[in-house]
C-alpha cells in the first residue's frame, strides 16, 4: 500500500486483478475512444499559478454538494457493474466514501441493488436513474430509492440510445460473464478475483432482476435490458421524474450551454456537466473544455458540477477553478476497488485529498471557497466553434 501514490498506480494493480473483459468495461470508450483521450488530456493542457509566502496554517477542503457537506467537493460517480470489479463492489465503495465523508452514487445498472447498498450504509446515498421505456418500472425504482432514503436524484440524460463501445462488443461482455473458453481464462488468471465472486449471491443486474415484468431468468434479463433504453426521453420526462422523486435532482450528461439553460428551466438543483466518460458520443468535446461556457451562462441560476478525466487532485483543482461546485470521479475509485477493494477505494479518495490540499496550498488557498480562475495561468482549453 505504502508503494501506491497515485492513480495510475492503482489502474496498473487493478488491471492485473480484475478479469479483462470486466477491467475493459471500466477503462474504455465508444469507437476511437478519442473523447475518452481527451477528457484526460485537456486536464493537462491547463497551468496553476504557483504562489508563495502565504500562511497555509488551518487549511481545509470540506464543502457542500447541493446542500450536503462533504470532506472535499468529489463524489463516487454512477458506474455500471461496479460488482464485477470487485465482489460486492458497490457495497464496498459506498461504505468507503461514507467513512471518507464524501457522496456515493448507485447506478442503476449496479450489481449491487439498492436494497443491499441501504443494508450496509448508515447515511444517504445518491441514487443514479436510466429512464427506461416501462415507466411502472421506474416509478417503482424512484419509490424504492426514496423509502432506501437516498440523499439525491442523479438522473442521466445521454444514454437514450446506447453508444457502440469496441471493446465491450469483442469481449462479448455480460453479467454474470458466459462461461466461453476466452472468459474462462481470463477468470481462471485471476483466481483471488474468483474466489470473492463465489463467495457472493451479487452477480446480476439486481436493480432489476425480480422487479422488472417478464424477466425470469438471466437469458430474459439481458434482452430487457437491451431493449429498454428509452429513445423517446426529452425534457417533459423530467418534471415527471421530478413530481415523483420530490427531492434533490441532478441531471447528468449535460455538455452544451443551450442544454444547460433547459435545464435551469426545470428547476432541477445541479447539473452535472459529463460526456459519459467518453462511453456515448465519440467526437464530442472533453467536460473541461466547455464547462467555462456552461459556467459563464448558467452558474448564478445552478449548482454546477462536473465529471469526465479526473485523476488526481490537481484535476479537481482546476475543475473548481473554472467554476464548478464539486467534482465526480468513475474509474479512479474503480481502479482502487479492482486493485484492492474496499481498502482501494479509500486510498483512491485519499490520493486525490492529498493532491488536491498540496496543491492548493502552492497555489497560495487555504480553502475551497478560495478558489477561482486566479488560481490558473490565463489559459483556457480551446472550445468546439460552431
Amino acid at each position: 500500500m505504502r508503494k501506491i501514490l497515485e492513480i495510475n498506480d492503482l489502474k496498473k494493480l487493478a488491471k492485473r486483478r480484475v478479469p479483462k473483459m470486466f477491467f475493459d468495461y471500466a477503462d474504455s470508450g465508444a469507437w476511437t475512444e478519442s473523447t475518452y483521450r481527451a477528457n484526460e488530456e485537456d486536464f493537462k493542457k491547463i497551468k496553476l499559478r504557483q504562489r508563495v509566502l502565504v500562511d497555509m496554517t488551518n487549511r481545509s477542503l470540506e464543502s457542500e454538494m447541493i446542500g450536503q457537506k462533504v470532506s472535499m467537493p468529489v463524489a463516487l460517480s454512477p458506474t455500471g457493474l461496479t460488482g464485477m470489479q470487485h465482489a460486492n463492489g458497490e457495497m464496498l465503495a459506498a461504505q468507503a466514501a461514507e467513512e471518507f465523508g464524501v457522496p456515493f452514487t448507485l447506478s442503476t445498472m449496479s450489481i449491487c441493488s439498492i436494497e443491499d447498498v441501504a443494508s450496509v450504509t448508515k447515511k444517504p446515498f445518491w441514487f443514479q436513474l436510466y429512464v427506461m421505456k416501462d415507466r411502472d418500472f421506474i416509478a417503482d425504482l424512484i419509490n424504492r430509492a426514496k423509502a432506501a432514503k437516498c440523499g439525491a436524484l442523479v438522473l442521466t440524460l445521454d444514454l437514450q440510445i446506447l453508444g457502440q463501445r469496441h471493446k465491450d462488443l469483442r469481449n462479448n461482455l455480460s453479467a454474470p460473464p458466459k462461461f466461453t473458453l476466452k472468459n474462462l481464462w481470463q477468470m481462471m488468471t485471476c483466481p483471488k478475483w474468483c474466489m470473492d465472486m463465489l463467495q457472493t449471491d451479487k452477480r446480476t443486474f439486481r436493480n432489476i432482476a425480480g422487479h422488472a415484468k417478464n424477466v425470469t431468468d438471466l437469458s430474459s434479463l439481458s434482452l430487457w435490458t437491451a431493449s429498454q433504453f428509452d429513445p423517446k426521453l426529452n425534457w417533459n420526462d423530467v418534471e415527471w421524474i421530478k413530481k415523483i422523486w420530490g427531492g434533490k435532482l441532478i441531471l447528468k450528461g449535460i455538455l452544451d450551454v443551450e442544454d444547460a439553460k433547459m435545464a435551469v428551466k426545470t428547476g432541477a438543483d445541479a447539473i452535472l456537466v459529463s460526456n459519459h466518460g467518453g462511453r456515448q458520443l465519440d467526437g464530442a468535446p472533453s467536460t473541461i473544455s466547455v464547462l467555462p461556457e456552461i459556467v459563464d451562462a448558467v452558474g448564478d441560476m445552478i449548482e454546477i458540477h462536473l465529471d469526465g478525466g479526473i485523476r488526481s487532485g490537481q484535476d479537481v483543482l482546476k475543475a473548481l477553478a473554472l467554476g464548478a461546485k464539486g467534482t465526480f470521479i468513475g474509474r479512479p475509485f474503480l481502479y482502487g476497488l479492482g486493485a484492492l477493494g474496499k481498502p482501494g477505494v479509500t486510498k483512491a479518495l485519499e490520493i486525490i485529498r492529498n493532491e488536491l490540499d498540496i496543491s492548493m496550498a502552492l497555489c497560495g488557498k487555504k480553502k475551497i471557497a478560495d478558489l477561482t480562475h486566479d488560481v490558473l495561468y490565463d489559459f483556457r482549453p480551446s472550445k468546439p466553434k460552431r
